[in-house]
């Protein structure tokens, strides 16, 4: 597996982040580094060689600077600069990726709309895991790492990675598995049965002790909890993520507990974003 890093960069305080974010990641990691900054919306009309020849050399630019402001010692750092639709440049960028990173303007809840439609376009299409990083300060009083469970074969790539951010943070490492009770008409269930509510905590137990199985002894140096909730996915997910620095969620798993983590609830993760957000496939 290649050990490069792609970060996308744009000239926006997000972007910045997402970079700092990758730099940390890669030098803990070993790993070298890709600037890529997409320069969009050319159609070939008259007169648009001379707008695309000041865009080129005011985005090779942006690259020197950001390359130069992350430089440290033993830190590989190339960049480029791409033509094209940027969620297309990125995408195929991540096809020789170990990760690829970009940055969001999101600022939290209170501060605008929901943002992310290229991100979850990206982390849809993505061969590599995708880190999308807020524009908002995610250290300090936060901490730990938060993943989402389901039992299935991408949970599994999820964990793996979460637990090895973990380890690389020093942080402990919490795993949520989330019941959705099934659906029904307003007012006909208004209490859920008790022997209905014990299967499903039991099958979520039971499917949360085999996914973590493999990861105590393969990281004994790490705190590990195991959580278990009633309710939908993404909003327990982004709750428990307010707090802390990172989370991970697998894309698309279908699991041995139905209703957990599908692929609309890793998109909706992503819509409001609570903190540094991998997406894993």
């Amino acid at each position: 597996m290649t050990e490069k890093i792609v970060v996308g960069v744009t000239g926006a305080s997000g972007s910045r982040r997402a970079v700092d974010w990758a730099a940390a990641r890669a030098i803990a990691r070993r790993q070298h580094l890709e600037l890529v900054s997409v320069i969009g919306g050319a159609i070939g009309t008259v007169g648009e060689g001379s707008v695309l020849a000041a865009a080129q050399t005011a985005t090779e630019e942006l690259l020197r600077d950001e390359a130069d402001r992350i430089a440290a010692e033993g830190l590989v750092v190339t960049t480029r600069v791409a033509t094209g639709n940027p969620v297309n440049v990125l995408i195929e960028a991540s096809e020789d990726a170990a990760l690829l990173v970009i940055g969001s303007d999101y600022r939290g809840p209170g501060e605008g709309p929901a943002r992310g439609s290229h991100g979850i376009r990206i982390a849809a299409a993505s061969a590599s895991p995708v880190v999308v990083v807020p524009d908002f300060d995610v250290v300090g009083e936060r901490s730990g790492v938060v993943v989402g469970v389901d039992g299935s074969p991408t949970s599994e790539a999820a964990i793996a990675f979460a637990a090895a951010e973990a380890d690389r943070l020093g942080e402990p490492l919490t795993a949520i598995i989330v019941w959705t009770p099934i659906a029904a008409p307003r007012n006909a269930l208004m209490v859920v049965p008790h022997a209905y509510r014990e299967g499903m905590e039991q099958s979520a137990r039971e499917a949360l002790s085999l996914s973590l199985a493999g990861i105590r002894g393969q990281y004994p140096g790490i705190e590990i909890e195991e959580a278990i909730a009633e309710g939908y996915p993404s909003a327990v997910i982004n709750e428990l993520a307010e707090s802390a620095r990172l989370t991970v969620v697998g894309s698309r798993g279908h699991g041995v507990v139905r209703r957990l983590l599908l692929g609309s609830i890793s998109h909706e993760v992503l819509q409001r974003l609570a903190t540094v957000t991998a997406v894993v496939r």
